[in-house]
Formats: structure tokens, C-alpha cells, sequence
């Protein structure tokens, strides 16, 4: 959500460098997050055979990102020329798909940290639960709870203004909420979205990585096979939690920070000036969570791991096969042409 006051008689408010960092870094992780993203699909709709309930939570979050990321070159076309033509309609549908990924990649990730968590933990009794159908309703029920929670927030925020603004000729979209209108209904909308989205969600992660930990370092592991397998768990736990502490907490603590000020909670402009600063460098940080994504599929996914081994496997089988079979083809003409000479005799 990138609402701020465009015109403040304050001079608390230094956030111009704003539109150069979004432009620029939209713009960014939009070639990244679709050539990644687009690489991903076609591993789990195409190549990928074995499709189990943690694939399932993974190809919901690449269509999550894959959404966000047609967004991008609108945002990145506003915040270059600081001007919507685009229509009310589309300015609220592209706010409603920021808050969409952004919490729906939460839920999807903590869906794959508790499915993680259960497959380790209580690998037999969790055997009636980790199922692809429960997975999939999962799933369905996160799209809904995501869809109509921000098509609402949008809702909410516009009863007391529309989503989009005109000053000085310039239509504005994302921003320009006053703090009176923050104080009233955005701070509102900020606060659930903030408890329900993150910090629960946050909790579960946390709780499902230490109880894993605990449950590794406690297991009596014998062979080497074991440690190998011990050492993907961790590297799995690690490398989840780095991603989605780095993407998601700066934004949504900073995003308090800010509702405070915008609330005029804190007056304090030293505070003000700072959490504006902050606010649009977390805001870029939070969106390269569809670029990260995929990372978390290969790292999480043994499954995925096997098909990329098996698609470069494949690959190299057909070159030395091709390779064999020129080879074949020299030597066979060669033996022609010998067989020709002897018969010319």
C-alpha cells in the first residue's frame, strides 16, 4: 500500500525520492519476477508429474505472483509520470492485487512451514491431514478469505474518498489519503490486515521451524544418509525463514510506524521523517517476494529438485546420444566408402 499525502504543508514530509526508487525497482522486479515466475509454471503445470501438498500450496503462490507481477508496469507507468489514466476501477483491482500477494504469499508459505512442521514432527498421525484435497481446500479458502478481504479494505477506504484523486490536473492513485482519512478508515483496514496477515501467520512460521528443530536435534540419526537428509531439513527451515523475515517484516513494523504518524498517534516529526524514509525502501523490499519465491520452491521441494535433476539428466542423455549417433553415421559412411573403393578392384 503505498498511500501517502502527495501535498503536505508539514515539513516532516521527504519522501519525493519515492518515485525514482519505485519506478526503478518495479521495473526491475518485474523482468525478474516474470522470467522466474514464468520458469516456475512451466515446471509445475508441465514437467512436474508428481503433484503432492506441498507442489499444490506452490503452484497457488506462483499464480499469486504471477498476478502481482502483470500489476507492476502500471504502478511503474504511474509512478514515473505521477499521473492514473487508467480509471478508478483498475487503480482499486491493482491496490486489491498488491494486498492479495502480499498476504496470500504469507499464508501460502506459512502453509508450507506447517505442512513441513507436520511431515516431520507427526510423520504417521499427520498422514490423515497431509492430503492433496485438504490441500487444495486449503488453498480455496485462502484465495477467498484474500479476495474479498481486500476488495473490502478497498471498499472501506473508499467511503470516505475515492481510490483515486485529482489535483492540479493529475489524477493520483495509491496515495494522497489525508491523515484524517487514515485516522478514520485506513488505520482500520492496516490494523487487521497487519494481525491476520503477518503476525499470526509470522507466529505459526516460528513455532513450526523451532518444533522441527527441536524434533531434528533430538532424533537419533545413525547412517550418513540421515545426516544428508538432516542437513536439506535445515537448509530447507533456513533458507524459508531468511526469505520471508527479509521480504515481509521491515514492511509490515515500519507499516505500524507509519500508521501511527499517519494517525497523528506520534507527532514527533524526527519519528516521521524517519518512517517516511523507511516506508517506500520496505515497500520495494516486500514486493521482491515473488522474485524470491522460487527460490523457496527449489529449496522446499524435493520433488521439484528430482524433475530439474531429471529435465538436465534427459538433456545430456540426448546430446552424447546424438553425439554417438553422428558418430555412428561418420563410421558407417566411412565403411561405405571403403566397401566402394575394394569393390572397384
Amino acid at each position: 500500500m503505498t498511500m501517502t499525502e502527495n501535498s503536505s504543508t508539514t515539513n516532516c514530509t521527504k519522501d519525493g525520492f519515492k518515485y525514482v526508487l519505485y519506478s526503478s525497482v518495479f521495473s526491475i522486479v518485474f523482468i525478474f519476477g516474470l522470467l522466474l515466475n514464468m520458469v516456475a509454471m512451466y515446471i509445475f503445470f508441465c514437467r512436474l508429474k508428481m503433484r503432492n501438498e506441498t507442489t499444490t500450496y506452490m503452484m497457488n503462490l506462483v499464480v499469486s505472483d504471477i498476478l502481482f507481477v502483470f500489476s507492476l508496469p502500471f504502478r511503474t507507468f504511474y509512478f514515473i509520470n505521477r499521473h492514473w489514466p487508467f480509471g478508478d476501477v483498475l487503480c482499486k483491482l491493482s491496490m486489491a492485487v498488491f494486498y492479495t500477494n502480499m498476504y496470500g504469499s504469507i499464508l501460502f508459505l506459512t502453509c508450507i512451514s506447517v505442512d513441513r512442521f507436520l511431515a516431520i514432527v507427526y510423520p504417521f498421525a499427520s498422514r490423515t491431514w497431509r492430503t492433496k484435497r485438504k490441500a487444495i481446500i486449503t488453498c480455496c479458502v485462502i484465495w477467498v478469505c484474500m479476495l474479498s478481504g481486500s476488495l473490502t479494505g478497498v471498499l472501506i477506504m473508499d467511503t470516505t474518498m475515492n481510490t483515486t484523486s485529482k489535483t492540479n490536473g493529475r489524477v493520483y492513485c495509491f496515495e494522497n489519503y489525508s491523515n484524517s482519512q487514515w485516522k478514520s478508515k485506513v488505520s482500520k483496514v492496516v490494523v487487521l490486515m497487519g494481525t491476520v496477515g503477518f503476525l499470526i501467520p509470522l507466529m505459526i512460521n516460528i513455532f513450526c521451524s523451532m518444533r522441527v528443530l527441536q524434533t531434528l536435534r533430538n532424533t537419533e540419526i545413525i547412517n550418513r544418509g540421515g545426516q544428508l537428509n538432516k542437513a536439506k531439513i535445515l537448509r530447507m527451515i533456513v533458507v524459508h525463514l531468511v526469505i520471508f523475515c527479509f521480504c515481509f517484516i521491515p514492511y509490515n513494523i515500519n507499516l505500524v510506524f507509519y500508521t501511527l504518524v499517519r494517525s497523528q498517534v506520534i507527532t514527533s516529526c524526527t519519528v516521521e521523517t524517519v518512517v517516511r524514509t523507511i516506508y517506500p525502501i520496505a515497500f520495494c523490499i516486500a514486493i521482491t517476494n515473488c522474485c524470491f519465491d522460487p527460490v523457496i520452491y527449489y529449496f522446499t521441494s524435493e520433488t521439484i529438485q528430482n524433475s530439474i535433476k531429471r529435465k538436465s539428466y534427459t538433456e545430456h542423455k540426448n546430446t552424447i546420444d546424438n553425439s554417438f549417433n553422428r558418430s555412428d553415421s561418420k563410421n558407417k559412411s566411412l565403411i561405405v566408402k571403403f566397401i566402394n573403393k575394394e569393390s572397384t578392384r
